[in-house]
């Protein structure tokens, strides 16, 4: 049993059941025992590899997304250039590298990184090589246009969970087997009041589905949609889940890379759920801000130049190198692989042209 269990436990015990969100919570973000504070997550030897980790490449096509966005902006001489969860700062790292081709672009940068784990602002830092302003949300940034860069982000965010039963809706908890002491899921006993929280589509769900939603995620979108409509500037989103709104059980947990019980191992696990894009972009229209998307990673990055920036790199590479610049293309790209499975979606002010990536 983890510490963070104990604690969980100790909870419960004092106050009955809590909701799937807070166990999530807890589990990721516990300023002592969360996931995202004392594990290495990220890489060959943590429990997932994420597209930044994968290839130089994914970075190198943001930074310069981001220098064409810039442009769109009308230049502007000062700006913010934000990511959303920055992992080690390999993506940063590389789109910054890129963009020194726009070196009026770097200078008016101002480089905001939200990040609430202390172990990884120091791995940041030391990625990074230049001034950042890191923030523990989103709720203070300088009010000057924006770039926003969240890619695998919204994934962590805590979901709450609720289930159909006798035309009704409960929510999912967490509570204490009583008969082996281990964490399990039990139901509100009150069914859910205000039903219109669920996405239409999720309402329709047969007796015994899932519907999920993610309270933080739609917070954090409609003060980045907020931002970009007051303020001016634009948004990419890349992450996991399909297009559109549907019901299902996607909380799930990876340790070793490997599928585990996402209620053993609290703290030493990731724990993510499917990105509801239809949802975020329907917040992001409500807020003022125009979309594009989402369509699939393999399509956007395609779009891009990906595979144009793979020959280049291939060109002077030994056959070891070109079969990791192979390997790594199909991963991002395949449809079977992240280019089906992961979206991408970008907010942007009124007054924008099409995102790059997300025209024929």
């Amino acid at each position: 049993m983890t510490e963070l269990e104990e604690h969980i436990k100790r909870l419960i015990r004092a106050g009955g059941p809590i909701p799937l969100s807070v166990y999530m919570g807890l589990a990721l973000g516990h300023p002592e025992y969360g996931y995202y504070h004392h594990r290495e997550v990220f890489g060959t030897e943590g429990d997932f590899i994420t597209a930044p980790e994968i290839s130089q490449m994914f970075g190198e096509l943001i930074g310069l997304w981001c220098v064409q966005r810039w442009r769109d902006m009308g230049s502007p001489g000062e700006f913010i250039l934000c990511e959303l969860g920055p992992g080690r700062g390999t993506l940063m790292r590389d789109a910054l590298r890129a963009a020194r081709l726009a070196p009026d672009f770097l200078q008016a940068a101002q480089l905001h990184l939200v990040e609430t784990s202390r172990r990884l602002r120091a791995l940041q830092r030391e990625a990074l090589q230049r001034p950042v302003i890191w923030h523990d949300g989103v709720t203070q940034l300088p009010q000057i246009p924006a770039i926003f860069i969240a890619n695998e982000f919204f994934d962590a965010l805590p979901i709450r969970q609720f289930l159909r039963r006798d035309n009704q809706w409960r929510e999912k908890m967490v509570a204490i087997d009583p008969a082996s002491d281990d964490l399990c899921f039990c139901l509100s006993p009150a069914p859910l009041a205000d039903v219109s929280i669920l996405p239409a589509a999720m309402r329709r769900a047969p007796e015994g589905g899932i519907a999920e939603i993610s309270p933080g995620a739609q917070a954090v979108l409609q003060i980045l949609a907020g931002h970009i409509a007051g303020q001016g500037g634009a948004a990419l989103i890349i992450d996991y889940g399909p297009a559109a709104s549907s019901p299902g059980d996607s909380f799930q947990a990876l340790r070793g890379q490997r599928y585990s019980d996402p209620l053993r191992n609290a703290g030493h696990a990731d724990l993510t759920a499917h990105v509801d894009f239809q949802t975020l972009a329907l917040i992001a229209h409500a807020a003022g801000c125009k979309t594009d998307g989402p369509i699939p990673q393999g399509a956007f990055l395609s779009r891009l130049g990906l595979h144009l920036r793979a020959r280049k790199l291939s060109q002077s590479a030994t056959p070891e190198q070109r079969a990791a610049i192979s390997s790594a293309l199909h991963r991002l790209t395949g449809p079977q692989e992240m280019g089906g499975l992961f979206k991408a979606l970008a907010l942007g002010h009124p007054d924008l042209p099409l995102s790059p990536g997300f025209g024929e």
